[in-house]
């Protein structure tokens, strides 16, 4: 197979500059081209050498030209609104997650792009009471209106899938991520975790499945460099509930009723008094468990780290930075 020419969006985020470096450094299988894509423009001192930047955003209606101009077969789309900012609006949101990947799908079909790969999330399964002990890639998406992200996951999904049909030449591999933990990484679950105490709900385990950023990077990598295509979760080997974390934290676990805790957030949401809406509690309350393994068994990836090893690790990186 030639040597991909490979687009990154987002590839300033968190992720995205993990994955360009590790495309970069790779002297066996560097691409042919790659050209790291964001909104944000990068300082000359953060390049890195033999990678392409390109300023830009995935909303823009001349995106297929991009593309064309340096002649992309393999775009990894990473661009999405994964933790809003306090003046954040819905609406923007929206625009950039579901209308930017729209956009980002008619110019990948416009330019004849051969592979996608998208991340996705296990939020588009949704937060719901019927969700089985351990989710495959075989169960609906029903990711909650009520809850931005996870409803946007979920229109996104549904788009690919109609692409599947309507545009078969471009093949997809979409990963749905479960949480990410590494050494620096810091997000809405990191913050809870940040708390004096954690809220736990009564009658639900709350439990986490979370991958390792290497492992989210490796995949993308495998992906990347293979000719898989399909759906898959991205998870690490089993989970832990909530008050298994609460105590490798040693802290304790507050035990509300949901109703008490949704009445209490919806509250104080407004007062700006938390980060949090009503809308988390279900996102406690039901959390799909990802099943990885159509992730080893088709797609051929093993995790190095499970769910428990990730979490000492990043338990370690944080005492390590004085986070305890």
């Amino acid at each position: 197979m030639d040597a991909p020419r490979v687009l990154v969006t987002g590839a300033a985020g968190y992720l995205g500059s993990q994955l360009i470096a590790a495309l970069a450094a790779d002297p066996m299988r560097k691409p042919a081209v790659l050209v790291a894509m964001d909104l944000r423009e990068l300082a000359p001192e953060e390049r890195l050498a033999d990678v392409i930047y390109e300023t830009a955003d995935i909303r823009i209606p001349d995106l297929g030209a991009l593309l064309k101009r340096h002649a992309i077969d393999t775009v990894v789309h990473l661009a999405s609104i994964v933790t809003p900012g306090r003046q954040s609006r819905r609406e923007f949101e929206y625009s950039v997650d579901v209308l930017g990947t729209g956009n980002l799908l008619r110019a990948c079909v416009a330019a004849a792009v051969r592979k996608i790969i998208v991340s996705s999330s296990g939020a588009a399964y949704g937060y719901h009471a019927d969700n089985p002990a351990w989710i495959s890639e075989d169960a609906p998406v029903r990711g909650n209106r009520e809850f931005a992200y996870s409803w946007h996951k979920r229109l996104v999904e549904e788009m690919l899938a109609d692409y599947r049909v309507q545009a078969p030449q471009l093949a997809q591999v979409v990963f749905r991520i479960g949480t990410v933990l590494g050494e620096t990484v810091r997000n809405q679950i990191t913050d809870l975790f940040d708390k004096p105490r954690l809220i736990a709900i009564r009658g639900s385990d709350s439990p986490f499945v979370f991958i390792w950023d290497q492992d989210v990077v490796g995949c993308m990598l495998h992906a990347v460099h293979s000719e898989q295509a399909g759906v898959y979760n991205v998870a690490g080997d089993g989970a832990m509930r909530i008050h298994e974390i609460a105590a490798r934290l040693d802290k304790r676990c507050v035990v509300l009723p949901a109703w008490l805790l949704r009445s209490a957030l919806a509250l104080l949401k407004p007062l700006g008094l938390t980060q949090y809406g009503p809308e988390q509690v279900n996102f406690l309350r039901y959390r799909p468990v990802l099943s990885n393994r159509r992730l080893k068994e088709h797609f051929g990836y093993v995790p190095k780290k499970t769910t428990t090893e990730v979490f000492e690790f990043y338990l370690a990186a944080r005492e390590r930075r004085g986070g305890l």
